[in-house]
């Protein structure tokens, strides 16, 4: 009878062991989790700063983009417009010539 007291209690023992090493386990693992959840925490806080300054950056460049296309339509009627004075110019000049060739050639002819 002794012997299985002391088998009994040898299981016993072993018993105890194992459900100390199941706690002790359970307790790295619940550390474990706490720094996963402050981790969590810590990247969700930056990703919504991170979010707010994408949005911050989109708007301005919006902004920026509208103006260059602002620009784009000015330099583009301005050429134009400036090309159209090129033309007027050139025919002036044409006219300009033409006009004192007759004047010379009337003036040759008068004399």
């Amino acid at each position: 009878m002794a012997a299985q007291g002391a088998a009994l209690q040898n299981h016993n023992n072993e018993l105890v062991k194992c459900i100390e090493d199941l706690r002790e386990k359970r307790e790295q693992n619940l550390k474990q989790i706490q720094d996963e959840e402050m981790e969590k925490q810590r990247i969700q806080q930056e990703l919504a700063a991170l979010t707010q300054r994408l949005s911050r950056v989109n708007e301005s460049l919006a902004r920026k983009i509208d103006t260059k296309n602002e620009y784009d339509k000015v330099i583009v009627e301005t050429e134009a417009a400036y090309l159209k004075i090129l033309e007027s110019s050139q025919t002036l000049l044409t006219v300009l010539k033409r006009e004192s060739v007759n004047i010379q050639k009337k003036r040759q002819a008068g004399s």
